[in-house]
């Protein structure tokens, strides 16, 4: 996409450039209640007071028309009566000006007199306007009445320009009907009144007749000065009444959300903190009113809910020390029972075929009861928060050698071959290496144990700032939904199954706390019929957040991996591999140790919780379907298994 094309590189730029000076403004309404309903208060007091205003100037706008044109229209009836007066009786003209009853000049000068004595009686309060009937030509100019072009014998008072002030739509309604007309115009003066600007006016007109009998029309011009001025004056008034109004509201608002966001905020300050663990923390109390309730209510569930945290803690502190307790004790009976059962261990072969088998089942079970008496220390000691961790610099390689030659004998007995990927780098990582090894034993142990027999690939890696350490195995994998329960503690796939082999059901609860302590994670992939996989991710450096893991918690040799190779290859047209046999081990589905070495980091999913066994391998969104079988879990696999009873009984759980 070009450079400046709608949606390019450009206009996402200016996008920015816009957005960044207004997320602190953004951020701010958000996070401010009390800021928002100022607002709002402002907003919908200036749409009552602008609402009331239009009302209130269109209301006086209305009142002051309707008085002057009743006024002006009394005012222009009374001169129009009397302009048809003096022309009925021409005689009662007086002065120089008073002749004969002629035509030509001397009704001309009749008019002028006329005009001059219609305006005399206005004051300023109106002008008067003569114009001849008929079509337009050089009227005669008389002193003291200007004469116009185009209209036939214009005169006016007050230095008036007839043509100009009297709108010809106003003109064709007198000259076409009889009557009084009247619209809103502007007095427009001619060069004699100097730069005397347009008013606005309202013009009175009607159709008479001069001494002659012949027509002409009569014009009365009201000046509206008078009501603009008032009414200007009105929308100052209301304008700053307005300002006043709004600005006094907003205060009232803003005081009075103040009195109830205040103490909310503090109510929230004070959540904040006893989320924290600052149990004291309570609201300051003050008054009789709603808020004040507000705050004893919230200062009694404080109260409340330090007791109750107070109570379990203490009940689990107990818990703890009972266990620990118990378990202490334990060892000294468990170590003379231990005595005296090796003794009867030793001499079974002078017993009786029931007796010797017997001695050797107590034997095997007390071995199961010192493990369960180790690991519930062990678990005892992290719900106290008194593990911890000896971190230094470690070659992962060793601990993986030291952990497959103590699994060797039972992978012999097993018929399982355990094969190493990814050995050829070293693998360093700031870890405990005790930890590190007793949660890659467990997973080694478990996998030869539930591997049916075929191979099981330990695989390592490192990238970016983590190094991973994969466990897979071929045996009858993880059922779907068992993926997240499988690391709980005593917890088995069949719960109708009593413990009386397998480990000790809490080894897989050990190793996940071991990985949360080194702020890692642990996670399980498996699939019915296809095997299982665990991955354990740690940080290459202690204290380092995890943003991935270089190993895909999903194998590449899954169902649905070579499910859709085989569709891909179908597509392209090559033969596509067969799966392997169910019933003869598996041991050639593994993949090039490149595709281990080299793996990128796999972005995290924020939502994951270390050791819960959810997935963190991005996927494409048509891919979502075919795998979503593929997030398994299994049975309890926790600890190490007894062999001899696992040889009778058969395997237990995990």
């Amino acid at each position: 996409m070009a450079d400046g094309a709608p949606g390019g590189p450009v206009l996402r730029l200016f996008v920015r450039l816009v957005r960044r000076p207004l997320l602190p403004a953004v951020r701010l309404w958000r996070r401010n209640i009390q800021l928002r309903v100022v607002a709002a208060t402002l907003l919908m007091s200036l749409a009552v007071v602008l609402s009331l205003g239009f009302v209130v100037i269109a209301q006086v706008s209305k009142g002051l028309l309707d008085a002057k044109e009743e006024a002006a229209q009394s005012q222009a009836a009374g001169g129009f009566a009397v302009a048809q007066e003096k022309a009925n009786t021409p005689s009662t003209v007086d002065g120089p000006d008073a002749t004969d009853n002629k035509v030509g000049r001397d009704a001309s000068t009749w008019m002028n007199s006329l005009v001059k004595q219609l305006a005399s009686g206005g004051q300023t309060a109106f002008e008067v306007v003569a114009l001849g009937a008929g079509p337009g030509g050089q009227s005669e100019g008389q002193p003291g009445g200007p004469t116009v072009s185009g209209v036939k014998g214009a005169r006016a008072s007050g230095n008036v320009d007839p043509t100009a002030s009297v709108p010809p739509q106003l003109r064709r309604e007198v000259n076409h009907a009889t009557g009084t007309f009247k619209t809103f115009s502007q007095i427009k003066y001619t060069a004699g009144a100097g730069d005397k600007a347009p008013e606005p006016a309202l013009v009175v007109g009607k159709r008479l007749t001069d001494i002659n009998g012949d027509p002409y029309d009569l014009y009365y011009l009201f000046p509206l000065t008078q009501e603009e001025e008032s009414l200007n004056l009105i929308k100052v008034t209301i304008a700053t009444a307005g300002v006043f109004v709004v600005v006094l509201l907003g205060a009232i608002a803003w005081l009075v959300v103040r009195q109830v966001v205040t103490p909310v905020r503090m109510a929230a300050g004070i959540a904040e903190r006893l989320s924290a663990g600052r149990l004291q923390e309570r609201m300051k109390v003050t008054g009789e009113d709603d808020i004040a309730r507000l705050g004893e209510a919230f200062n009694k569930m404080a109260q409340n809910l330090q007791l109750k945290i107070q109570q379990l803690e203490d009940l689990s502190r107990m818990q703890r020390r009972f266990v620990s307790d118990v378990s202490h004790e334990l060892r000294t009976p468990l170590t003379t029972v231990r005595m005296a059962a090796d003794v009867i261990h030793d001499a079974r072969v002078d017993f009786d075929p029931i007796t010797a088998r017997s001695a050797e089942l107590l034997a095997g079970q007390l071995d199961r009861f010192e493990s369960l008496l180790a690991d519930l220390l062990e678990i005892s000691r992290f719900d106290a928060g008194a593990a911890a961790l000896e971190a230094e610099p470690i070659d992962l390689r060793e601990v993986v050698r030291r952990v497959i030659d103590g699994a060797e004998p039972l992978a012999e007995h097993k018929g399982t071959r355990i094969r190493v990927l990814g050995d050829t780098q070293p693998v360093i990582a700031e870890a405990d290496a005790r930890r590190v090894e007793r949660v890659l034993r467990n997973l080694v142990v478990n996998a030869v144990e539930h591997g049916e027999g075929r191979d099981v690939v330990v695989r390592l890696a490192s990238a970016g700032g983590a190094v991973a350490v994969a466990v897979r195995d071929y045996g009858v994998g993880l059922k779907p939904g068992e993926a997240t329960r499988v690391f709980n503690r005593f917890w088995r796939a069949d719960p109708a199954r009593a413990r009386t082999t397998g480990g000790t059901g809490l080894g897989l609860s050990i190793a996940v706390e071991d990985a949360r302590l080194h702020g890692g994670w642990l996670q399980a992939w498996g699939e019915p019929g296809g095997g299982s996989q665990f991955r354990l991710t740690l940080p290459r450096t202690a204290d380092e957040p995890l943003r991935g893991s270089p190993i895909p918690l999903e194998p590449e040799d899954s169902r649905a991996n070579r499910a859709r190779a085989a569709a891909d290859a179908a597509g392209a047209g090559t033969p596509p591999q067969a799966p392997p046999a169910p019933g003869r081990p598996d041991r050639s589905p593994i993949p090039p140790r490149s595709a281990v070495a080299g793996a990128l980091p796999v972005p995290a999913d924020p939502t994951a919780l270390p050791g819960n066994g959810a997935r963190v391998v991005a996927r494409p969104a048509d891919q979502a379907a075919d795998r979503a079988a593929a997030d398994r879990a299994s049975a309890d696999r926790a600890g190490t298994a007894d062999q001899a009873a696992a040889q009778e009984d058969g395997a237990g759980g995990r």
